[in-house]
């Protein structure tokens, strides 16, 4: 699954392309590798419009699969049927979690692995993954103890080509053009949740 990726991209670029009227980042850096539960930025629906936004890579555990005190979240969301995820279908919980490039794991013949990285083929930088988020109490990390963050996680589906040469189980959901971005923000989740399918085998390149 993937559990690291790049934006490299300005705010401006995403606030221009996701149509964002609140920007909350302050000054975002680029980010050469976001991992599992660090801050990254993510756009999200408000009643005064789009919200750009930093939240916490991660969504909350099921309890049924919840190991100890900490809850380090889920980074990848699979079945959109289950309950557990059902209840933040809705566009007050979709979001979209820019990038310009994912990495999936390479296992090498001595056992190791190395980081493979993907990239649009296009040569347009910036993609988004078709998120969630939701506000949750948890502890993330024990020296921190109880903490209420913003989380967030993205949908995954089979994997085309060029990610199956490397992960052949599943890849992220990454939309590439306006009228993907309006339909996971905006669409009833029957219509929405149609997006979950793979790119076109040949988007994709390795960076």
């Amino acid at each position: 699954m993937c559990n690291l990726y790049q934006m490299l991209s300005t705010q401006h670029e995403i606030r221009d392309i996701a149509r964002v009227l609140l920007d909350r980042t302050g000054n975002l850096q680029p980010l050469e590798g976001i991992y599992p539960n660090t801050m990254a930025p993510v756009v999200r629906n408000t009643p005064e419009g789009r919200e750009l936004i930093m939240a916490r890579w991660g969504m909350p555990t099921p309890p049924s699969l919840l190991r100890g005190r900490t809850d380090r979240g889920v980074t990848n969301i699979r079945n959109t049927k289950s309950p557990w995820w059902h209840r933040w279908e809705g566009v007050e919980h979709r979001c979209l979690v820019p990038l310009t490039a994912f990495s999936e794991p390479e296992r090498l013949p001595d056992g190791s692995s190395r980081p493979v990285w993907f990239e649009r083929q296009d040569g347009v930088p910036l993609a988004f993954f078709a998120g969630m988020w939701c506000r949750w109490t948890s502890i993330r990390k024990l020296a921190d103890g109880e903490t209420t963050d913003d989380l967030f996680g993205f949908l995954t589906t089979t994997a085309n080509k060029e990610v199956a040469a490397i992960h052949p189980k599943a890849m992220p959901v990454i939309l590439t053009t306006p009228e993907e971005l309006d339909t996971w923000m905006n669409a009833p989740a029957e219509e929405a949740l149609q997006l979950q399918s793979p790119l076109v085998d040949g988007s994709l390149t390795r960076k």
